[in-house]
């Protein structure tokens, strides 16, 4: 969750940190918010609510090529087809099932 919203690359994405996303959605695992927090703090510098990482975490998904996304990560899958449903708001979705443990 860390790499999705503050992962320093300029223009280009790592698409991986897209799959594992969706991988962890889809199989329901909690994101322990106050682990990512420390991150945030460590890494950032910075205090952030749950709503306040949601704000920014949906932006992201919202504004980033999500072509640029694909392309990053097509390389690493024997079924490409898989790449089929992402879009911006297929993540956006996702980021609303989000569950917190």
């Amino acid at each position: 969750m860390h790499a999705i919203v503050f992962r320093k690359w300029n223009q280009r994405v790592k698409g991986r940190d897209w799959y594992d996303f969706e991988w962890y959605v889809r199989n329901s695992v909690k994101l322990n918010f106050n682990h990512l927090q420390e991150r945030i703090r460590q890494f950032e510098g910075m205090e952030m609510t749950r709503e306040e990482f949601m704000h920014l975490l949906k932006e992201h998904f919202a504004t980033t090529d999500i072509d640029m996304v694909k392309k990053d990560v097509v390389r690493f899958l024997k079924n490409t087809k898989e790449l089929d449903i992402w879009s911006n708001d297929y993540f956006l979705q996702l980021a609303n099932m989000i569950k917190f443990g």
